[in-house]
Parts: C-alpha cells; sequence; structure tokens
C-alpha cells in the first residue's frame, strides 16, 4: 500500500499547502482520503483525478471535504477516460446535508458507509471509530486484502484510550496533531505527545503527524512527539510525501 499527502494542515491552507488530503493506492486501485481545501490541485500535479476509484470522507468539516465541489467540477467538464462513472464518494450520513451533497447529477455518486461494517473497498477493508469531535467524525484503519498491512487514520479527533485498540499493531498511523504539548484547555486535536503516546501505546511501527498547525515551527512538534517516545518512528507531513506501508 502506497500512501502520498497531498494536504497536510488543519483548518485552513498555509504557505502554498493545503488541509488534510491523502492518496491511497494499493496496486491499481486509487482512493482518495479526505479531499481538503488545496487537495484537487496537488493532486493534478502526482496523479490523474480522473483515475480515482472512489474518494471516502471521514467527517464534514470544510479542512476535510472543501474541494469536492470542484472534483464534481472536474469530473463533469473534463472529456477525458473517466475509471468510475460516477465516481462513488463515501461518507456518513449523520450528517444528512452534506451527505446529499456528495452526489452530483451523473458525475458523482454519494454511498453511505455504516460505521458499525466494515467497508470492502477493491483490494481494501475499511473499519471505522467514531471520534470526539464536534461534529460526527469516524478514525478509519484500512486493511490490504493482498498482504495484510494496515494504514490507520484518526481523523480529526481529541485523544482517548479506545482509539488505542482501533489502531493497534497499524503499521502506519496518520495522526491529528493539531497542538504542541502545551497546549491547554478544551481539546478537540491532539497534542504532539499525545499523538505520540498514542502511536506508543498502540504499538504502530510508524507515526506520521499530520492535520499540522500553521503557527507552531513542525520541528518543535516532531522533537515534543519523539521525546514521548523516542523509539518510535515518527515523520513529519510533507505535500508530495511518499510512504509505503
Amino acid at each position: 500500500m502506497k500512501i502520498q499527502v497531498l494536504g497536510y494542515y488543519g483548518g485552513y491552507p498555509y504557505a502554498g499547502h493545503g488541509t488534510s488530503s491523502y492518496l491511497i493506492s494499493e496496486g491499481d486501485f486509487h482512493l482518495l482520503l479526505d479531499c481538503g481545501s488545496g487537495a484537487l490541485m496537488a493532486l493534478e500535479k502526482v496523479f490523474d483525478p480522473l483515475q480515482l476509484d472512489a474518494v471516502i470522507i471521514s467527517h464534514y468539516h470544510a479542512d476535510h471535504q472543501a474541494d469536492i465541489g470542484v472534483l464534481q467540477y472536474y469530473y463533469q467538464l473534463k472529456t477525458g477516460d473517466k475509471k468510475k462513472s460516477p465516481l462513488p464518494i463515501y461518507g456518513h450520513k449523520k450528517d444528512f446535508e452534506h451527505f446529499k451533497a456528495l452526489t452530483f447529477g451523473q458525475i458523482t455518486q454519494g454511498i453511505a458507509y455504516d460505521p458499525t461494517k466494515k467497508l470492502d473497498l477493491g483490494p481494501l477493508v475499511i473499519s471505522f471509530c467514531q471520534t470526539i469531535h464536534p461534529v460526527v467524525a469516524y478514525a478509519m484503519r484500512i486493511e490490504s486484502q493482498i498482504d495484510g498491512k494496515v494504514l490507520s487514520y484518526t481523523a480529526d479527533t481529541r485523544y482517548f484510550s479506545d482509539l488505542t485498540n482501533f489502531i493497534k499493531n497499524s503499521d502506519l498511523l496518520i495522526a491529528d496533531t493539531n497542538f504542541s504539548a502545551n497546549k491547554v484547555g478544551e481539546l478537540w486535536h491532539m497534542t504532539s505527545t499525545q499523538s505520540a503516546k498514542l502511536g506508543l501505546e498502540g504499538h504502530v511501527k510508524s507515526l506520521l503527524l499530520s492535520h499540522l498547525p500553521q503557527e507552531v515551527d513542525h520541528q518543535q512538534i516532531l522533537k515534543e512527539a519523539q521525546s514521548k517516545a523516542p523509539q518510535l518512528s515518527i515523520l513529519l507531513a510533507q505535500q508530495n510525501l511518499e510512504l509505503a506501508v
């Protein structure tokens, strides 16, 4: 399984880089995981968007799905061969107005995933865990049916202990890391050290810090996380970073 980072900021694009979006590839199957602001432009630079097999959305905050609309226009206006028509976009139905917008005529089709069941998607099997966030959001555990490798994605969440079992023994964990270690008050995202704690307790092989803040030095975020889990392989998300699990 290959993962390419298309956007990694939380909240809003910054310094030419977009918000949460990742291209997941297993063989010739290509899944867009979240579609934040700037995702389509970043995708165009590395992959033909018309060759996507599916899109899946963790929740409907704009920094995770803002480019759904322009992706739909892209599919409507492009005359090239589309791998899938209509393009399936998976999302949850607990915010039905946003879910309805995933369907755009005959161009894209919104399909509801059932978070209580596993979703078979080509060579991938996806499980869901509702996170703690101001809107309904789902972490995802994506397992390859080819070699059993596991990618886990926290989506947006505060730290909570039940998430540990969900991500346990993942080959790669992409963790919402929107705050430095000294952040105080009510948290709807994890701090650097909480992400490291989650990875450590979950016995993951590698941790990718993403959904990063704009106003904090990312090297500081990395240093804080590494101090909490010095034995863990920890990376910072960067645009076009490619990882294989």
